[in-house]
């Protein structure tokens, strides 16, 4: 099944977590608030691999870093747990919490269909479809043991070197091998 993940209508029809995620960027305007810096939802959650605690993570880009700090200030610091990090010139983290909910947005000036963690889970997804819903369990099963995602794909797809650079390397056609 084929999902276009820069339009967040599929959470909509989604498992039961997807479809309050829907609910929660809909009801909270979060959405709205980020609709000029092209957002796109990205990691567990959409691809169905989340795990107890896993947050939202919200992609965008950026052009001028001073203008989105104080729009996130203003939009989303009444929340609970909300911090704000300029962690480089080029990179705005920020997170807060909405009815138990961890929400992470990472901002970045390059677009946002080029950042790894678009890119990370057009794959993961890419596999899950291929490998089936048995693979994505025991990706879970990982994640629950505290392994993050993608040294999780890479451990069961035996990929080795540096998780978040080979995974993107990897050619699903080329290896079909078992991952028991």
């Amino acid at each position: 099944m084929t999902i276009n993940f820069r339009n967040i209508d599929y959470l909509q029809t989604g498992n039961e977590v997807q479809r309050n995620i829907y609910r929660l960027l809909h009801d909270y305007q979060i959405v709205d608030c980020l609709k000029g810096y092209d957002p796109i939802v990205v990691g567990t959650i959409p691809i169905d691999i989340d795990v107890s605690g896993s947050d939202v993570d919200i992609i965008l880009y950026v052009q001028d870093f001073d203008v989105l700090e104080k729009m996130l200030c203003l939009n989303f610091s009444r929340h609970a747990h909300f911090q704000l990090q300029r962690a480089e010139s080029n990179v705005i983290v920020c997170s807060f919490s909405i009815e138990e909910q961890l929400f992470e947005i990472y901002a970045t000036d390059k677009a946002t269909e080029n950042q790894n963690g678009y890119l990370h889970m057009l794959k993961e997804y890419e596999i899950i479809q291929l490998r089936g819903e048995e693979f994505a369990e025991k990706v879970r099963q990982l994640k629950r043991s505290g392994i993050k995602t993608e040294p999780a794909f890479c451990r069961l797809l035996e990929i080795k070197g540096d998780p978040y650079t080979e995974l993107l390397l990897y050619n699903h056609v080329d290896n079909l091998m078992s991952y028991d």
